[in-house]
């Protein structure tokens, strides 16, 4: 079998044995793709590749100005498809075992004030019509449970309809969280179920999403998410730049943290499999904290 067919059993093996997303599969065969290129240049291949081309793969990957993340993600494609042949039995040795990546420093996420996010949510409100009451669903929903824009799309009615307190929502790989409603989303979902049938597509009165589209697939995209709430960004003062579906996941974490969340709590209400990911935020709202000591503090007023 030749370094392409390896490629594609393994993307095969991410999608049935570990639920990956689509957007994981579509981004690590991307990965594998620029590493064959690569490696024929040295005329080699995934199959065929030595401990040394892998070695000076890594090594253009740094030279590329592509973003850090990028290229710690194709890294990490890279090292798991060898890990996978090796466990086949199709090669003896990992070529990628010994390249030690460089450290890749973790970005602090952007982070939005409250005040912030309240004018977001009602600038996405006062839209005109329908269209208002669906952005502020969305908004609202973001915000208060933390969702990903791909949960968030990806809501099905059914689990809106009765008015629930809590979602049971289907994240990465497959596994489910409880994400809270508090009182505020629920009535922003409320208001836009009584006008969801202006936007189902002609003839489809059964479609079964929360945000349906007449749009090819059926239901809104992420992409026109992150359009629409740029635009409610701008019409509130606020720099689109800094905002974006991901960004009021990070502020619904670092406000709980902030109100003195349990960093555990937290960690489950986001779905984070490992700790150290959720651990990010204490660093925001520690910054935000000590900010507002300098700033509001007598004794630092009179310094």
């Amino acid at each position: 079998m030749s370094g392409a067919g390896w490629a594609e059993a393994f993307l095969e093996m991410m999608a049935v044995e570990r639920a990956s997303a689509r957007n994981t599969l579509t981004a690590y065969g991307k990965d594998l793709t620029d590493a064959q290129a690569f490696l024929r240049t040295r005329s080699s291949d995934l199959a065929a590749a030595s401990a040394e081309d892998i070695e000076s793969y890594f090594a253009a990957l740094s030279d590329r100005g592509l973003s850090p993340a990028t290229a710690a993600r194709r890294r990490a494609a890279v090292r798991q498809f060898y890990r996978f042949v090796l466990g086949e039995g199709w090669r003896t040795d990992d070529p990628a075992r010994r390249v030690e990546a460089p450290k890749k420093g973790r970005p602090l996420p952007k982070v939005l004030s409250r005040a912030e996010v309240d004018a977001i949510i009602a600038s996405a409100g006062a839209r005109d019509g329908t269209q208002g009451l669906r952005l502020g669903c969305m908004v609202e929903l973001a915000y208060a449970s933390g969702l990903r824009i791909s949960e968030l799309t990806a809501l099905p009615l059914a689990v809106l309809a009765r008015d629930p307190a809590y979602l049971i929502v289907k994240g990465k790989g497959g596994k489910e969280r409880l994400a809270p409603l508090n009182a505020a989303a629920r009535a922003a979902v409320k208001a836009y179920l009584e006008v969801r049938k202006g936007f189902l597509p002609k003839g489809d009165a059964a479609n079964p999403w929360l945000f349906p589209s007449r749009g090819k697939g059926g239901r809104l995209t992420p992409r026109r998410f992150a359009q629409l709430l740029d635009e409610a960004a701008a019409d509130a003062g606020i720099d689109p730049a800094r905002v974006s579906p991901h960004v009021l996941r990070h502020a619904f974490a670092t406000h709980l943290l902030e109100g003195g969340a349990d960093l555990r709590v937290v960690q489950k209400l986001l779905g984070h499999a490992d700790i150290a990911t959720t651990q990010i935020y204490t660093h925001v709202a520690g910054d935000r904290l000590a900010e507002v000591v300098a700033t509001k503090h007598p004794l630092a007023k009179k310094s």
